[in-house]
């Protein structure tokens, strides 16, 4: 008997399971959690102005569920302090994922994580 992947699952070629840090060396892991298919991160290392103290108490921690919404795209929210925004995480290639955070749903950032 065969088990039929989501349809949004099939095709994917990436793993987004790993450690992805960003050119400023602040990191996550990611991790598929949920049914399998939902994406959660925890943050290793927070680097540059996001290092509050009330932010860097979030350090080791899961602050990131998300929900698969296509192939190798999730949406969901980061809650870490004062970090907190709704997020789409899409990785974009083997090694990369861009993590894009709104607040207010005009005030929005993307940045790129490399795998390490």
């Amino acid at each position: 008997m065969a088990i039929a992947a989501p349809a949004f699952a099939q095709g994917s070629t990436f793993n987004p399971k790993g450690t992805f840090a960003d050119q400023y060396g602040t990191s996550f892991t990611f991790s598929l959690c949920g049914a399998g298919t939902d994406l959660c991160g925890t943050l290793d290392v927070l680097k540059g102005k996001s290092a509050t103290p009330a932010n860097l108490t979030h350090v080791g921690k899961q602050v990131m569920e998300t929900t698969a919404n296509g192939p190798n795209s999730w949406k969901g929210k980061i809650t870490a302090g004062d970090l907190s925004a709704q997020v789409t995480v899409t990785q974009t290639g083997p090694d990369t994922i861009n993590i894009q955070g709104c607040r207010m749903a005009i005030l929005c950032q993307t940045i790129t994580y490399k795998r390490q």
